[in-house]
């Protein structure tokens, strides 16, 4: 079954690619590996922002670190890799705005966690650091980069 057909199945519509907000690019391939620069969370066009442990619940942020998966996937597509193409996702870096705290990152981040796993089985399976943060470009909730071991490449 393709990525595609998967996706599908599941529901799961990828958002339109986000333009990078300052000087790089969002997908850097070197060496048989994708490098996705940091994602933000956007749900129906508008960007998910706030803090953990002040205005955002922690399901809210799960779901914002899903949305930023989302957009590691579409930053993909953007630039033409197949997302059949990923043989495995390699690691994830999750970045949670929070308050001091806050310690439950790690649940955050299991959100882009759960959804690689849901996309890509085991090859979703990924080392990963999820860390509070005091704050985020345009005020996000999170923020994922990840690295993608690409077959062909």
């Amino acid at each position: 079954m393709t990525i595609e057909v998967r996706l599908e199945q599941q529901g799961i519509i990828l958002p339109e690619a986000a333009a990078p907000v300052a000087s790089y690019v969002p997908v850097v391939v070197s060496g048989g590996y994708a490098h996705v620069s940091g994602q933000l969370p956007f749900r129906d066009g508008e960007l998910m922002t706030g803090r953990l442990g002040e205005n955002v619940s922690l399901e809210e942020g799960m779901e914002a670190a899903r949305a930023c998966g989302l957009m590691l996937l579409a930053q993909l597509k953007q630039a033409m890799i197949p997302l059949d193409k990923v043989v495995r996702v390699v690691k994830l870096g999750a970045f949670v705005n929070s308050t001091p705290d806050f310690t439950d990152q790690p649940k955050v981040a299991n959100g882009v966690s759960d959804l690689m796993i849901d996309v890509f089985g085991d090859k979703g399976r990924h080392a990963r650091a999820a860390v509070g943060v005091a704050a985020l470009p345009l005020g996000a909730a999170v923020e994922v980069d990840g690295i993608f071991a690409l077959a062909d490449a």
